[in-house]
């Protein structure tokens, strides 16, 4: 399993950066931002307690004490991300919102030097000004590009509570198993969903679709491809390898996100761009060679075992 943790966070931000193309499809039925965000988040929630109620009923049981480490997961982290991600969208470009999204893995490492003691290796340090710089050549942010004061606080706001899961995950993969930890962060994130989502506004939307049936396989999709696969696997993933460096491998999301562009809504490639690719994916590579000590495991934690 630590041999296949980089595998599991690397698929968790592939399968991240094909969520464009739920999102573009799901806006041509009027849903906003907030309602797509929504409802990825409570098919979510729906999906992980099904999945846990058949698999294991016992890893249903937390400690009261706990549920704190799980609301600031699913509110404060997957729900804000969220909105404020498609939030700086429509306040700036798609190009400004990923390079401030892809301020996590920063803001991660410095959380981690700070809570859990981490050290700031050469090795570490390089890979995450490569996966920055890429993330920004990625981007196609450009030098005249002009940021609003709301749309850097709110794109800031999403590189936090992105990188925020990986904290408050490390803390609570100590105590409980990931089918556990993604399950209890998806039910706090989904009720907090309800109350912003307009639901009245979304139930209204979905019954006047004029092929309903395909709307609600879309929804399905979205939640179970974008949601319940990545967010498992990079739990996972999570358990067996630091905080900071996690958040650096999933940087493969912009990449995956470009390729997207270019296969299904047929977006040019150009050259800054196929030079951002290189360099995420070398950041990748760099942080995962073999050589001083290995990537850390969080002590105390059993995955298979609840």
């Amino acid at each position: 399993m630590k041999r296949l943790a980089p595998v599991f966070i690397l698929t968790a931000g592939t399968l991240w950066g094909i969520m464009g193309i739920f999102v573009r499809t799901l806006e041509k039925y009027g849903f906003t931002s907030i309602q797509i965000a929504s409802v990825r988040i409570m098919g979510g929630t729906i999906l992980f307690l099904l999945l846990t109620a058949v698999t294991d009923r016992k890893k249903l049981h937390v400690r009261l004490k706990d549920i704190g480490w799980f609301l600031g997961m699913g509110i404060a982290s997957i729900l804000m991300f969220t909105v404020c991600y498609f939030t700086t969208m429509s306040l700036s470009s798609l190009s400004v919102a990923a390079i401030l999204l892809y301020t996590a893995p920063i803001m991660v490492m410095l959380m981690s030097l700070v809570l859990f003691h981490e050290k700031m290796t050469v090795k570490k340090g390089m890979a995450l000004a490569m996966a920055f710089a890429g993330c920004v050549l990625v981007s196609g942010m450009g030098g005249d590009m002009r940021i609003s004061p709301a749309a850097l606080g709110f794109g800031l706001l999403s590189g936090f509570g992105y990188g925020l899961y990986s904290i408050l995950g490390t803390y609570a993969l100590k105590k409980y198993p990931p089918l556990t930890v993604t399950t209890y962060a998806f039910l706090c994130g989904g009720l907090g969903a309800l109350m912003v989502c307009d639901p009245g506004d979304l139930m209204g939307k979905i019954s006047v679709a004029p092929d309903r049936g395909r709307l609600w396989l879309l929804i399905f999709l979205t939640a179970f491809v974008t949601a319940v696969l990545p967010y498992l696997f990079y739990t996972v993933g999570l358990s067996f390898v630091k905080a900071s460096s996690a958040s650096i491998m999933a940087s493969v999301e912009p990449v995956v996100a470009t390729i997207a562009g270019i296969l299904v809504f047929h977006e040019t490639m150009t050259a800054e761009a196929f030079l951002g690719i290189v360099l995420v994916i070398a950041a990748i590579v760099l942080l995962n060679l073999p050589g001083g000590k290995k990537t850390g495991q969080c002590k105390n934690v059993q995955v298979n075992r609840g």
